[in-house]
C-alpha cells in the first residue's frame, strides 16, 4: 500500500486511527502490529511469513544476547554473530541471489538458472532496523524489549516500514512502553504529512515525469542541455520522493505518539560531498557508521586502513541499494570522492567561494544520480556522454520545449529544496490560525492529483 493513494487516505489511515484511540492505551501496541501487518500484505500477502519470521528470529535472539550480556559475553558474541549471519542470509537470498547466478553465468556456469525472486518491500529497511536491536543488546546500549506484540510493533510499524527512515530500537525503546499523544502533536503530524504528500504529488511525480519523457528521447532529438535538465529533474524526483516518504513517516508517527529521527536535512544545498552526506538519508549514513565504520576502526587506524575502511562502507551502501552493477559503481564513485575530500580536497575548497564549492558539490551529485538511475551501465554511460557534449548540439527546440513548459515546476522544486520555509517561520506563526484551512486545501489538491495521476511510484520501494 502506498500514502499516496485514495485508498489508505480515505479508507486505510482512518480506519487505523479510529481503532488505535478507541483501545486502552496497553492494547495501542497490539493494534498497530496488526494493521501493520495489513498494511504490508496488502500487495505482498505470502511476504507477511518473512516479516513475522525476522520479527521472530530477532526477538529470540535478543532475549538470548541480553542474558548472557553480563555473564557470558562469548555466549553473547555468538549468539549476535549468528542471528546477524541470519538477517543478512535471508536478505541476501531474496535480494542478491539472482544476481549472484547472472554474474556466475558470465563466467561460464550456464547450467545455473535464475530463480526471479520476488523481493519483499522494504527488505533491505526492516533488515538493517531489526539488526541494530541485537547488537545494541550486546553493546548494553539498550535493555530486552520483554513484550513480543511491543517488538513486532517496532519492526513493522507501518509508517516507516517500506522507506524508512530506518528508525533503531533505542530510538522509540520508551515510546514503546509508553507514550502519550498530545492534540498539538497530532496537529502536527497531520501537517508533516500533509507536506510530506505534497512533496511526493505536487513535485516528485511532476518532475519523474519530465525526466522520463527526456531520457526517453532518441539521441536525435537530445542535446548537452536537455540531458542536464533530464537529470536536474531525475535529482528532484528521487529527493522529493524519498523525502516527501520520510515527511510522510515522521508526521504519521507523530500522530501515533512516536518522535521518530530526521532523515534529510537540505542536501541539495551542501558546500561538499561530505556535508551532503551529513544531510541526505542520515539514518542509513549513521546506521553505516556506528555498525560498520567505527568497528572496523574508522579513523583511528592510520589514513590507509581509513581508506580501506571508507571503500568497504561506500561498496556496501551501492549494494545496499541494490544488486545491480550501477549501485555498486555508484557507491565506490562516491566512496572516491570522499577520500580525495579527506585527504586534501576540502582544504582547497575551503579557499573557494561558497558559491563554487555548492557548484562543484551539484556537479558531482548530479553525475552521481546518472550512475544511480540506469542500472544498464552502457545506457548511463550513454547518457553522461550526452551530458558532457557527445550530442553534437548544445541545445534545441526540445531543451527550450521542456524548460519553458516546466519553468515553474522547476523554480517550485529548487526553492522547496532549501529552508526558506524555516527562515519565514516568524511571519507563518503569525497565520498560525490559517494553517488548519491552508492543510485542509493541500490535502484537496494532492488528492485532485492522485484522482487524474498516472505515474506515481515511490523509487525507495525497490530497496
Amino acid at each position: 500500500m502506498v500514502f499516496s493513494t485514495l485508498t489508505f487516505l480515505f479508507a486505510y489511515l482512518p480506519v487505523v486511527l479510529l481503532a488505535y484511540f478507541i483501545v486502552p492505551a496497553r492494547f495501542r501496541n497490539l493494534v498497530l502490529l496488526i494493521v501493520s501487518l495489513f498494511f504490508y500484505g496488502w500487495g505482498e500477502p505470502v511476504y507477511v511469513l518473512v516479516m513475522v519470521f525476522s520479527i521472530l528470529m530477532n526477538w529470540l535472539f535478543g532475549k538470548r544476547i541480553a542474558r548472557a550480556a553480563d555473564t557470558d559475553r562469548e555466549a553473547a558474541k555468538r549468539a549476535l554473530i549468528l542471528c546477524l549471519a541470519m538477517n543478512l542470509l535471508l536478505l541476501g537470498f531474496f535480494k542478491y541471489t539472482d544476481f549472484l547466478i547472472d554474474n556466475l553465468r558470465l563466467l561460464g556456469l550456464t547450467g545455473l538458472k535464475p530463480l526471479h525472486i520476488r523481493l519483499p518491500i522494504g527488505i533491505s529497511f526492516y533488515t538493517f532496523q531489526t539488526m541494530s536491536y541485537p547488537i545494541d543488546l550486546y553493546r548494553r546500549q539498550t535493555t530486552e524489549q520483554k513484550s513480543l506484540v511491543s517488538f513486532g510493533a517496532y519492526v513493522c510499524m507501518f509508517p516507516q516500514l517500506i522507506a524508512g527512515p530506518i528508525v533503531r530500537y533505542t530510538d522509540i525503546a520508551a515510546q514503546l512502553d509508553k507514550r502519550s499523544i498530545r492534540i498539538e502533536d497530532f496537529s502536527a503530524g497531520v501537517r508533516r504529512f500533509t507536506a510530506g504528500l505534497c512533496k511526493k504529488v505536487l513535485l516528485a511525480n511532476n518532475s519523474g515525469a519530465v525526466y522520463e519523457a527526456i531520457a526517453a528521447l532518441p539521441d536525435m532529438q537530445q542535446s548537452t542541455l536537455t540531458a542536464w535538465l533530464g537529470i536536474i529533474c531525475f535529482a528532484f524526483q528521487i529527493y522529493f520522493d524519498f523525502s516527501g516518504y520520510s515527511d510522510m513517516a515522521i508526521g504519521l508517527g507523530r500522530m501515533l505518539g512516536f518522535d521518530f529521527l530526521e532523515n534529510f536535512n537540505y542536501p541539495y544545498i551542501s558546500d561538499s560531498v561530505t556535508d551532503f552526506w551529513r544531510r541526505w538519508h542520515m539514518s542509513l549514513s549513521y546506521w553505516f557508521r556506528d555498525y560498520v565504520y567505527i568497528p572496523l576502526g574508522g579513523s583511528r587506524k592510520g589514513l590507509p586502513r581509513q581508506i580501506l575502511n571508507l571503500l568497504i562502507v561506500w561498496f556496501l551502501t551501492g549494494f545496499w541499494h541494490g544488486a545491480a552493477w550501477n549501485f555498486v559503481l555508484w557507491g565506490l564513485f562516491y566512496g572516491f570522492v570522499l577520500i580525495l575530500e579527506k585527504a586534501f580536497l576540502l582544504r582547497l575548497l575551503g579557499h573557494l567561494p561558497r558559491f563554487c564549492r555548492h557548484v562543484y558539490t551539484l556537479l558531482v551529485v548530479l553525475i552521481a544520480w546518472v550512475l544511480f538511475a540506469f542500472t544498464d551501465l552502457s545506457a548511463g554511460l550513454h547518457y553522461l556522454g550526452l551530458m558532457f557534449g557527445s550530442a553534437g548540439v548544445l541545445a534545441d527546440q526540445m531543451t527550450w520545449f521542456y524548460f519553458r513548459g516546466n519553468i515553474f515546476l522547476l523554480a517550485a522544486c529548487a526553492l522547496a529544496s532549501t529552508p526558506v520555509a524555516v527562515k519565514l517561520r516568524p511571519v507563518l506563526d503569525r497565520v498560525r490560525p490559517l494553517m488548519p484551512a491552508v492543510t485542509l486545501l493541500a490535502l484537496t489538491v494532492c488528492t485532485a492529483f492522485i484522482v487524474d495521476a498516472s505515474y506515481n511510484p515511490f523509487l525507495y520501494f525497490r530497496f
